[in-house]
């Protein structure tokens, strides 16, 4: 009796052991996973960043945020600052004209549901960013050009006006007692503001517009109309925009490359590193021209990167009003 009365004793004793030490492996592997777990990011929202030390255009896009309308609304508003500044002589209204002396703009906007909207060799119309919008939302097109782009801007109540300036007009002018071609860098180059912004709501919208390259071939048109070079978003990761020398972004799909990378795990800077990487292995060794990215992902981080020092962009926030220098490939 002694004996089985040991060996049941010892038997609970054995069970119990068994347990607490069961259960004290459960609470030090719970203990290991919540200290593995990585927090989630609270997302920045709204923001707004912009190619180019655009501050009245990034500022009239935060307006817009702040007031609770969309992203799609505030990139519109806010790149349209841009385009009717006479004294910006690379977008809009005063743009520098091709070299037969027309003045053609281009520009596209994406929404949060990968509705796009463009219109390419675009004159006599202020606004080529809103006459994109209408494309997305009156056609069951994506790209209008020339002639018919400017047509069906009219048909939408768009006003004819010249958007030569006296300034671009003399320019021009004197321009044409060399007809010398060349792309300045930083200058000439920066041709473009490019913009994405994410509302309250979350959602992510970009735009694009520019005058092209000065004195550029009549007919030339470069990557910050089409979708996926000089801008693509996609809702459930960010957004990506580009200027400078758009045939080399247009040879990479630059900025929908740089979304697919934000996809696959990289950060925003990551992405715009790569993107610039992948166009400067293809023109290795040369320096004669610049291309800046910009990007931001769905959790409100941003980043850049550029082929020479210079490129710049602005950023607005809940944290403030910055204009972000960023690093370059070469220094």
């Amino acid at each position: 009796m002694k004996r089985r009365k040991f060996l049941k004793n010892s038997s609970l004793t054995a069970a119990g052991l068994v347990s607490a030490s069961a259960m004290a492996a459960c609470k030090t592997e719970n203990k290991v996973d919540e200290a593995l777990a990585t927090p989630a990011l609270d997302p920045i929202k709204p923001i707004v960043v912009c190619t180019w030390n655009f501050f009245n255009a990034s500022e009239k896009a935060w307006e817009v945020l702040k007031s609770g309308a969309s992203a799609l609304d505030a990139v519109e508003q806010g790149v349209m600052i841009e385009e009717a500044d006479e004294k910006n002589e690379t977008v809009g209204k005063g743009g520098r004209p091709d070299r037969d002396g027309n003045v053609t703009l281009d520009a596209c906007i994406m929404d949060k549901d990968g509705n796009c909207g463009s219109v390419v060799y675009l004159q006599n119309i202020v606004h080529p960013v809103s006459v994109a919008r209408k494309v997305m939302e009156e056609t069951p097109h994506i790209i209008l050009a020339g002639k018919g782009a400017e047509k069906f801007a009219y048909e939408q109540g768009f006003k004819k006006e010249d958007l030569f300036t006296e300034s671009t007009r003399k320019q021009y002018q004197e321009w044409l007692k060399t007809s010398k071609y060349e792309t300045t860098i930083n200058i000439e180059n920066h041709d473009t503001i490019g913009m994405l912004a994410i509302d309250e709501n979350g959602d992510i919208a970009g735009a694009c517009t520019t005058s092209g390259m000065a004195y550029k071939v009549g007919g030339r048109v470069g990557d910050s109309p089409i979708i996926g070079a000089g801008l693509y978003v996609d809702n459930e990761v960010g957004g990506a925009t580009a200027t400078g020398v758009g045939e080399e972004v247009i040879r990479t799909v630059g900025s929908f490359l740089i979304v697919e990378l934000m996809r696959q795990g990289k950060s925003p800077q990551e992405a715009c590193e790569e993107g610039v990487k992948r166009i400067m292995k293809k023109n290795e060794g040369r320096k004669d021209f610049q291309i800046g990215f910009l990007a931001i992902n769905k959790n409100g981080e941003t980043g850049g990167y550029c082929v020479h020092p210079g490129f710049t962009y602005r950023e607005y926030s809940t944290n403030g009003h910055e204009n972000r220098e960023v690093k370059s490939f070469y220094q």
